[in-house]
C-alpha cells in the first residue's frame, strides 16, 4: 500500500544536461508505482552545453544508473579524461597537470607530499607528477587498464569523461522515456502559487495548459524561472573573487594526437578551454567584460583553436556565484539555475550529479520536512563554497606580473577559508580537508604546488626515517608508474577499439 503523504507528480522544468539527468535518476530510483515524472522543455529555448568535461564521480552517476561505459562513450562521442593540463597559469611558458588519483604512498602514517617536499630540498626527488599515474599517462597520452598488484605503491587509475552534452542528454531522454518520464513540449509562461503557503501549484504553458504536481525541480538554467523569478531566493554574488564574467563558446575541427585530459590556458583576460572529443574540439574563452570586449574575445579565441571553426561562436553572460537557497517550499534548483561557478574544475555537470543526490537522500513526501530542506541547502551552500575557493586559488597564485586582471587578483583579498588553508600549507605544507569536500588533498597538492606555493618547510616526523630509505622508497614509486604506464595502450587506441563512435562529424 502506497503511503498518502507519497508525492504523486513530479514535474521538472528544463531539459539539457541537468533536467535529463534529474528525470534519469528520479526514473531509476523512486520505482514506486506510483510517483509520475514529467518534464518540460522547448526545443526553441537552446541550453548552454559547455559543460562537456567531467570529474570521476559521473562514473557513479552513470553506474547507478546502469549505463554501460562503452555504450555512452559512443552515444556522446566521448572520451577519456584523467588530468587538467593548466597553460600559463603560474606564468606564460609554465604548465603543470592536476591529475586524478593520489602522489606515490604516504609512509609511517606521514604524508607523501612532506617526504617529497624534503627530497626536493636534497635534490633527490623527481618532479611532482612523475609519482601520480594519472599525470604520466596523461603527458604520454596513454590510457587503458592497469594490471593491479597489491604489493604496488601506484594507486589505481581513476578518470572521467569529455563528452558532447546535447548527446548525453539525448541519452539520457531515451533512458528516462522507458522508464515513464513523460516530457511535454513548450514553453512555461506563467507560474501559480498555493495562496495560502506559496507552495507552486502548477506552470501554465504558451498553449494555456496547466501542468499541476506536488515536487517541482527548477532546470530552467540561469534564468532561474522558478527558484528567483517566482519563490525570490536571492543571489549571493561572488564577482569580487572571480571577476571573470563573460565566455565565448565554438566547436572546432580535431587536430593532432587525441588527448586524455582538458587543457585550460591562461590569456591576459581570462583563460581559454579546450576540450577532445571523438568528433571535435570544444573549445571556449571565459574572461573579464571589464578587461577586453566581446569581439576582442572572439579574436582572441579563434586565433588559438586547433582547427577550423564549425559553428558560430556563441557568447554566454553569467554572474558568478549561487542562489541563497536552492530549495525552497516544494521548489528544489538543480543545475544552473543554483549557481554557477566557472568550469576551471570541470565542475558543473558535478554540481547537478550532488544536487541530485541530495534531493535522493532528502526526498520530501507531502509534508516537505523544513529539517530536510535546511539540510540540503545547507550542503548546497558548503558544495558552492568550497568549489569556490578552489577556484580563487587558481587566480590568486599567479606570477602573471604586470597584467591587470592577474594583478588584481593575486592583491585581492580572498575568503577567510581559502587563507586558512594558504597560510598553513605555507607554513610546513599541511592543509586538511573538512567535512565532505569535493576536492582531495591530492587535488590541493596538485594546483598550490603546479603554481608554485612552496611550503618554507615540512613535517618534523619526515626526519625520523632514514633518507636513504625514503629515497629507495620514491625509486620504487618512481619505476612503478612507469612501468604501468608503459604497460597502457596510446588513448586513441583505446576509442578505437572499444567505444569508437560511428558518426564521426558533429551532429546538427
Amino acid at each position: 500500500m502506497i503511503n498518502p503523504k507519497t508525492l504523486d507528480q513530479v514535474v521538472i522544468v528544463g531539459g539539457g544536461s541537468a533536467g535529463w539527468m534529474t528525470a534519469a535518476a528520479l526514473s531509476r530510483l523512486i520505482g514506486n508505482g506510483h510517483t509520475r515524472i514529467t518534464l518540460i522543455e522547448s526545443e526553441a529555448i537552446g541550453i548552454v552545453g559547455v559543460g562537456e568535461a567531467t570529474i570521476p564521480p559521473i562514473r557513479h552517476f552513470n553506474e547507478l544508473l546502469g549505463l554501460d561505459e562503452r555504450d555512452f562513450l559512443r552515444a556522446t562521442q566521448g572520451t577519456i579524461k584523467t588530468a587538467i593540463e593548466f597553460v600559463d597559469w603560474t606564468r606564460p611558458g609554465h604548465t603543470y597537470l592536476h591529475p586524478f588519483g593520489t602522489y606515490g604512498a604516504d609512509m609511517n602514517a606521514v604524508k607523501f607530499h612532506q617526504y617529497w617536499l624534503k627530497l626536493r630540498q636534497l635534490g633527490q626527488a623527481e618532479a611532482f607528477g612523475e609519482y601520480n599515474l594519472c599525470d604520466v599517462a596523461a603527458r604520454q597520452n596513454r590510457f587503458g587498464p592497469v594490471a593491479r598488484d597489491r604489493q604496488s605503491p601506484v594507486s589505481s587509475l581513476h578518470w572521467a569523461y569529455h563528452f558532447d552534452a546535447s548527446l548525453y542528454a539525448r541519452h539520457l531522454r531515451r533512458y528516462a522515456e522507458q522508464r515513464g518520464v513523460q516530457r511535454i513540449e513548450g514553453k512555461v509562461v506563467d507560474v501559480h502559487q498555493r495562496p495560502e503557503d506559496g507552495f507552486i501549484a502548477s506552470v501554465e504553458m504558451e498553449s494555456g495548459d496547466r501542468i499541476g504536481g506536488d515536487l517541482f525541480v527548477d532546470c530552467s538554467g540561469f534564468r532561474g524561472l522558478l527558484i528567483e523569478q517566482t519563490l525570490k531566493s536571492g543571489f549571493e554574488d561572488w564577482t569580487h573573487w572571480l571577476p571573470c564574467n563573460r565566455a565565448i563558446a565554438v566547436s572546432s575541427a580535431s587536430a593532432g594526437e587525441l588527448t586524455p585530459f582538458t587543457r585550460s590556458t591562461a590569456r591576459d583576460a581570462g583563460w581559454q578551454w579546450r576540450i577532445p572529443l571523438q568528433h571535435r574540439i570544444g573549445s571556449g574563452f571565459v574572461y573579464s567584460a571589464d578587461h577586453l570586449s566581446e569581439d576582442e574575445a572572439t579574436s582572441v579565441m579563434l586565433d588559438n583553436l586547433d582547427g577550423e571553426p564549425l559553428n558560430t561562436p556563441k557568447p554566454i553572460r553569467f554572474t558568478t556565484g549561487r542562489r541563497k537557497q536552492a530549495w525552497i517550499k516544494n521548489c528544489v534548483a538543480i543545475g544552473l539555475a543554483s549557481g554557477f561557478l566557472e568550469p576551471l574544475e570541470s565542475t558543473s555537470i558535478h554540481i547537478t550529479q550532488a544536487g541530485i543526490s541530495r534531493l535522493m537522500a532528502l526526498f520530501p513526501d507531502k509534508d516537505f520536512d523544513p529539517a530536510g530542506i535546511t539540510e540540503y541547502n545547507r550542503q548546497a551552500e558548503y558544495l558552492y563554497r568550497h568549489i569556490r575557493d578552489f577556484i580563487v586559488l587558481h587566480y590568486h597564485a599567479n606570477e602573471r606580473h604586470g597584467v591587470p586582471l592577474w594583478d588584481h587578483c593575486r592583491n585581492m583579498a580572498i575568503p577567510e577559508t581559502l587563507q586558512r588553508k594558504l597560510d598553513l600549507f605555507r607554513l610546513k605544507g599541511r592543509l586538511f580537508r573538512y567535512e565532505d569536500e569535493l576536492f582531495a588533498e591530492s587535488s590541493w597538492h596538485a594546483v598550490l604546488l603546479g603554481q608554485n606555493v612552496m611550503p618554507d618547510g615540512y613535517d618534523p616526523l619526515v626526519d625520523a626515517a632514514p633518507e636513504d630509505r625514503i629515497i629507495d622508497a620514491f625509486r620504487q614509486m618512481h619505476q612503478a608508474v612507469a612501468g604501468a604506464v608503459a604497460s597502457m595502450p596510446k588513448h586513441q587506441t583505446f576509442i578505437d577499439q572499444h567505444c569508437r563512435a560511428a558518426m564521426t562529424a558533429p551532429p546538427a
